[in-house]
């Protein structure tokens, strides 16, 4: 019987190896990653460049799409996890090079070679960032330029997170124009909109291809004392991508080079913001495509990033229990250093998950390494917890027969203790199961993929039914593996212990 019960503690690891292994099972064509950050047009820009990549046929385009703001973006692309993202020129001096002085493209191309980088041709439009107040509070408080908020002091803004860290954006707007405000938030850029037009800000920072310019009634202060720099849309991708692919590149440049103006570029945003398009849907009306197989694209989309969310699962569960078992026992075995140990894994849990995955950053770079390590460490305290509680209120008299009987250190481990314990540590197993699931949406702020790719397109968008898309399935999938780790119990392990584990009644 204890046979059964110690395999039925060990075995979900051959469930979590064929989760880990799904996504491996089909070789990949090359592929030019293509990524984005997560406000409409970069998403569409990203999206044409996508779809002119799989027209070449040179290369398969793999979208890494909503990113985040530009310093991720950048490091993504630095890094390697990504080939070429849309950019602009503003962005590359002020953000990246951090070189105000460099406002002609020629002038940036020698930096950004020193750094592996290279800049396409200009596509053909201007998206210089605007402040924008209703028409309405425009009229009634006399602004018409920017210089004109340091008269109202008392006005509430609503800022990008981007615009908020870049010096290119609020803090050297705030010092440009010596500008205070009652109150300035963080908030995600489609939903400053509706903020503004419900009155809870004042002033919203926006691009002057917005979409939803054209629908709400606006007011665009002017840059009297020109703060803000030419931000000329270009292609910014690794140095090595025109030698690896010079068919894709060409076609790019060709297909892009000053085809893209102002007019345009607005309404295929508002394509996207008014109309709830597809980015798919709007990048191939812009190239003359037939909209036809974008309308299959969501369910291979779906497929892929089921397939990823189920590695940043399994992967990270997997990490989490090989470690987590054996810092419970040794919390089971030194009563001293218990306390301190799970005092350290519960103070993991208590920092917020995103903020835990942006830590990340600094140390594993872009993408899912650096998912999958704050996942795995978010995932411990359940596992070290209950594998402690398991082991610790184990009947003393037990464990000294076991000594009688000869059984010492890790035989009594494992034929005794760890399967008299075993439901409890696996109960532990699934309840990170099933918070590993929710978790790793967040892992797309990062560029690690998985379901929360769609949340946070609609979260760039306003849009709840893409949200919907990413949130719903991994409710399911959350409960298609507490299902399963419930069958595996019943399977493995003998009812006189799941009996004896459960509460009366």
């Amino acid at each position: 019987m204890t046979r059964r019960a110690s395999i039925g503690l060990f075995v979900g690891g051959a469930v979590l190896g064929l989760l880990w292994a799904a996504p491996a099972m089909a070789a990949e064509p090359p592929s030019i990653r293509v990524g984005s950050k997560s406000f409409t047009e970069s998403y569409i820009l990203a999206e044409i460049v996508a779809q002119i990549i799989d027209d070449t046929g040179e290369a398969r385009a793999e979208r890494r799409l909503g990113l985040g703001g530009s310093g991720i973006v950048h490091g993504a692309l630095a890094s390697g996890h990504i080939d070429v993202y849309p950019e602009y020129t503003g962005t590359i001096a002020q953000a990246i090079l951090k070189e105000p002085s460099l406002v002609l493209l020629d002038a940036m191309r020698g930096p950004l070679g020193t750094r592996g980088l290279i800049v396409g041709v200009p596509l053909g439009f201007d998206n210089t960032y605007a402040l924008a107040v209703r028409r309405d509070a425009a009229a009634r408080l006399g602004l018409r330029t920017i210089s004109d908020l340091a008269r109202h002091p008392d006005l509430r803004a609503a800022f990008d997170a981007g615009f908020l860290e870049r010096a290119d954006g609020w803090p050297g707007l705030q010092r440009h124009y010596g500008l205070r405000f009652a109150d300035v938030r963080i908030m995600e850029h489609a939903l400053t909109y509706p903020a503004l037009a419900s009155g809870r800000v004042d002033v919203i920072d926006v691009f002057s291809t917005d979409g939803q310019l054209s629908r709400l009634d606006l007011t665009l202060l002017t840059d009297d004392r020109r703060f803000f720099p030419d931000y000329t849309a270009v292609l910014l991708a690794r140095r090595t991508l025109p030698g690896r692919f010079p068919q894709t590149w060409a076609a790019l440049e060709r297909r892009l080079g000053g085809r893209i103006d102002t007019a345009t570029m607005s309404r295929l945003n508002a394509l996207a913001d008014l109309e709830r398009r597809s980015f798919a849907e709007v990048a191939a009306s812009f190239l003359g495509r037939s909209t036809a197989d974008t309308a299959r694209r969501p369910v291979r989309e779906l497929v892929r990033l089921t397939l990823e969310h189920l590695r940043l699962v399994a992967v990270s569960l997997s990490v989490a229990v090989l470690l987590g078992v054996p810092l419970g026992i040794l919390a089971a075995r030194r009563r001293r250093l218990a306390q301190a140990e799970l005092m350290g894994v519960g103070v993991l849990q208590t920092i917020p998950a995103l903020a835990l995955l942006s830590f990340m950053i600094p140390l594993f770079g872009i993408g899912e390494v650096p998912a999958l390590v704050a996942l795995s460490l978010y995932a411990l305290l359940p596992i070290v917890r209950n594998t402690h509680a398991g082991i610790s209120t184990l009947d003393p008299r037990l464990v000294e027969m076991t000594t009688v009987l000869g059984l010492r250190s890790w035989r009594r481990l494992a034929w005794i203790e760890l399967p008299l314990a075993s439901v409890t540590i696996m109960a532990g197993v699934k309840t990170s199961a099933v918070l590993t699931v929710g978790t790793a949406t967040l892992a797309a702020f990062i560029g690690g993929g998985g379901y929360g790719t769609l949340i946070v397109t609609g979260l760039a968008l306003n849009d709840v039914g893409t949200i919907l898309a990413g949130a719903i399935p991994a409710a399911v999938m959350a409960l298609v593996i507490h299902a399963a780790f419930e069958a595996l119990d019943r399977a493995v392990i003998p009812r006189a212990l799941r009996a004896a584990a459960s509460p009366p009644g």
